[in-house]
């Protein structure tokens, strides 16, 4: 779902490891034109979802954005299809986070959350065990990267010429706020004390040409630092190609456990 920057590359690399394009589709809005890097792989393309249900997919990559984990993987969980979420700042949506555990309960099915950008969740994830004081995760990005967000509104991206904060404030108000820029935010309150009580710094930096993404936690383990420094994604200065990388290796993953 979703055949952009990371939705080709994920194509890409699939084919690279053998499967053919009768093996692989993607889904396109009613209302969207057919994308041509569709074409360009040979692969099918579906406007609904009975229609992609009759095809009988046993996995579905989420690279759509927030609004299809509801309008989409909802329902393909509840068919029993399962899924890999990348747009998981959707999760910060409580409602929609117990309408997919029903789902899945319905469905018998499984649903699999990337990392993304970030690194170290696991620690972090292993780290609440013994009780976590404070979460804080600060993102800085070149103000290009902050294109097409809300950000736009509020500063002359293009003439920032110094370090800037764009957004502070809890990981769920950065997930609802700056979905195509925040789904780091949410990897990280997922794994260690929640949206509303893990807190986020976002800023424009100019002097950077990376997407650095840092975590600081603080708890009975002690104290652990992360700091990622990463290269965007060429045909997307908001996503690191990390992020990327991630979703391509919980698909072969899955690809391989099924062998």
């Amino acid at each position: 779902m979703g055949m952009g920057a990371m939705g080709k590359r994920v194509l890409a690399k699939l084919q690279e490891r053998g499967l053919n394009p009768q093996q692989l589709s993607c889904v396109v809005p009613a209302h969207e034109a057919a994308p041509v890097a569709a074409q360009s792989f040979g692969i099918e393309v579906f406007r609904d979802l009975p229609s992609l249900l009759s095809w009988h997919p046993t996995l579905a990559v989420e690279c759509a954005g927030h609004a299809a984990v509801d309008e989409t993987v909802v329902p393909l969980l509840e068919h029993g299809v399962d899924a890999i979420l990348v747009s998981i700042g959707a999760l910060s949506s409580a409602p929609l986070f117990e309408k997919i555990n029903r789902a899945m309960k319905a469905g018998c099915s499984h649903l699999t959350l990337v990392s993304g950008a970030i690194g170290g969740i696991d620690a972090l994830h292993a780290a609440r065990m013994g009780g976590l004081e404070a979460v804080r995760y600060i993102g800085r990005k070149p103000p290009r990267a902050w294109e097409g967000s809300p950000a736009e509104d509020q500063f002359d991206l293009r003439a920032i010429d110094k370090p800037t904060v764009i957004f502070e404030g809890t990981a769920g108000e950065s997930a609802r706020l700056f979905p195509k820029n925040a789904n780091v935010t949410a990897a990280v309150a997922l794994a260690g004390v929640g949206f509303d009580k893990t807190t986020v710094t976002m800023m424009a930096d100019p002097s950077i040409e990376k997407n650095v993404h840092e975590v600081e936690a603080t708890g009975a383990f002690g104290r652990l630092l992360i700091r990622l420094e990463n290269n965007p994604l060429p045909d997307n200065p908001r996503t690191s190609w990390l992020a990327a990388m991630s979703i391509e290796d919980a698909v072969i993953r899955r690809l391989e456990h099924s062998i």
